[in-house]
């Protein structure tokens, strides 16, 4: 097969869908592969890295994606880049399905795209698991903004001028990023407390030596959030959930927000009454600021300060400032992802396969996600880490 890695388009987006690494393999398997120029630039893959793995280098973008039998991106490519898209070609990246207008466009085109967002949380899939690699990346990156935007030390420093007290971090949603930001927080010296709404998620926060802040739930409320991902409240919950985040938001130095719930906005933990109880030149840092945020004040792609002082950090694609590591993570996991769909004789959709029914979205002219889509089999749940956030 002939396979292609287009540079990326959309703005501050530094990742690129296959490595030297991942070209290597493929190249050794019997497959072309061609790499646009400069794709791995940003990410500190120069051409002759690709070139040395055996893949060769596109001048003409929409020359090499007509050629194509399969395409690996990070993000959707855009409509013109569909069009060039021949009948029958894959597409694998992370093609946001539940907010994406192009679905109708690639059902047209005949393309057979896989949104690997879709993945089932099962442990045959961990290994391809684009939301775990790069969530725990934007955990990581979320710790060293805030310590960017914060004025003062993380950890307690005693010194002959005086003691400097340790941070006070609290970390709003257990999934992988929340999980991560806990870990670096910890590991800078500050005194971290978390809170989740799955009572399940107790265990993980304090083996990682912070805090559990637990709202007070009925039976039916822990049942229906005791899963990998939360799931909606009911106003009862919200409202004490809420006054509890903002009593503790209120003493914090540093709050880190990951909640999200898939195809539906983030929930709101902090109002703005919450935000205007925080001290002044504490900092927010929202990694659900894509989904219309976790604080009422945040502003996608922007970090601003509130009228009291507080920086509210909603910068987007934190993954992408670790652009090195993030693709090199990413690349493997396609290229794992890619041993189900590549044969000997061309590419096989096996639709009896639980990871490719899931993740295909578009194939034989059908949208098969979303309106105007068939049902679709539920996907299992991950037996092994919870993944919201």
């Amino acid at each position: 097969m002939h396979i292609v890695i287009p540079a990326e388009r959309l703005a501050g987006e530094h990742r690129v869908a296959a490595t030297p690494d991942t070209v290597k393999k493929l190249v050794a398997a019997g497959h072309a592969v061609t790499v646009e120029r400069g794709a791995g630039l940003a990410a500190a893959l120069p051409d002759a890295a690709y070139l040395a793995a055996g893949a060769a280098i596109a001048e003409q973008r929409q020359p090499m994606l007509a050629a194509a039998d399969a395409v690996l991106a990070v993000r959707m490519p855009d409509a013109g880049d569909i069009a060039a898209l021949k009948p029958g070609a894959a597409l694998v990246g992370m093609l946001a399905p539940y907010q994406n207008e192009l679905l109708p466009q690639l059902a047209e085109q005949k393309v057979s795209a896989f949104a690997l967002e879709l993945l089932p949380r099962t442990t045959r899939a961990q290994s391809m698991d684009v939301l775990s690699s790069q969530n725990n990346i934007a955990g990581y990156k979320a710790v060293l903004l805030a310590c960017q935007y914060y004025p003062r030390f993380m950890p307690m420093l005693m010194t002959a001028a005086g003691t400097v007290k340790a941070a006070r971090v609290l970390v709003l949603g257990v999934g992988v990023a929340g999980l991560q930001a806990i870990a670096t927080a910890k590991r800078l010296g500050a005194v971290v407390e978390a809170y989740d709404v799955r009572p399940a998620t107790r265990e993980q926060v304090e083996s990682l030596g912070a805090k559990f802040v637990e709202v007070p739930m009925s039976d039916e409320e822990k049942a229906a959030n005791d899963g990998v991902y939360a799931r909606e409240l009911t106003p009862e919950f919200q409202t004490r959930q809420n006054a509890l985040i903002a009593q503790r938001a209120a003493v914090a130095d540093i709050v880190i927000t990951t909640a999200l719930i898939p195809g539906k906005p983030a929930p709101r933990l902090l109002s703005a009454d919450a935000v205007a109880d925080m001290q002044h030149g504490s900092v927010i840092v929202d990694l659900a600021a894509e989904a219309g945020g976790n604080c009422a004040l945040t502003r996608a792609g922007e970090a601003c300060l509130s009228p009291n002082g507080v920086h509210v950090v909603g910068l987007l694609n934190l993954p992408a400032m670790l652009a090195a590591d993030a693709s090199s993570l990413y690349a493997r996991n396609l290229h794992t992802f890619l041993g189900l769909l590549l044969a000997p004789e061309g590419l096989k959709i096996d639709l009896d396969d639980d990871l490719v029914a899931a993740t295909l979205i578009t194939h034989q002219g059908e949208r098969r996600f979303g309106a105007a889509a068939r049902p679709a089999a539920p996907a299992a749940q991950h037996d092994k880490e919870p993944q919201h956030g």
